[in-house]
């Protein structure tokens, strides 16, 4: 009886707590589309993007053109001439293969350059989402960008135009 009392006092407890939780939400991908500085940074990112693409693909276009011409060759070439050629055919696929790697490696140039532009704007995003957190007494806010685990939600309790306003937009 004793545990039954106990119980009942604390599943009252625990819902007068939960009641009193306030949840909102906001979508990241629509404040970051409503930022023209977010739109220019990845316009500009996508930019240098394509170029860097641009270039490995011809790396490795001249790659296959030695490798073609080397194979044409390849029975009028001494022992000597095919290492030497092969050799070369290896250093240049090295080399594509580090100019991959230092455009789109993880410490890659792109990495790089996305934190230089992209990082402040989500770091302001985020501080303002903490400011409203703090501001409107909110428990938890959830981003519907992600959206995997939110179901349903009440479009009331969307805060992502607050975001924009906070931020300077619309």
């Amino acid at each position: 009886m004793k545990r039954l009392v106990i119980v009942a006092l604390l599943a009252v407890a625990f819902t007068g707590t939960t009641i009193a939780q306030k949840f909102a939400f906001v979508d990241s991908d629509y404040i970051l589309k409503n930022i023209p500085s977010y739109n220019a940074a990845q316009d500009e990112l996508n930019k240098m993007s394509e170029n860097w693409e641009a270039e490995i693909k011809d790396e490795y276009e001249a790659i296959e053109e030695m490798y073609k011409s080397y194979k044409a060759e390849r029975v009028l070439l001494s022992e000597e001439m095919r290492e030497k050629r092969e050799q070369e055919i290896i250093a240049k696929e090295k080399s594509a293969k580090e100019l991959q790697q230092k455009y789109f490696g993880a410490e890659g140039d792109l990495f790089k350059k996305r934190e230089e532009l992209v990082q402040p704007i989500q770091d302001a995003v985020y501080k303002a989402v903490k400011e409203m957190t703090a501001e409107g007494g909110y428990a938890i806010i959830f981003d519907t960008a992600s959206g995997a685990s939110i179901l349903y939600s009440n479009p009331r309790f969307d805060k992502s135009d607050e975001i924009l306003e906070k931020l300077g937009y619309k």
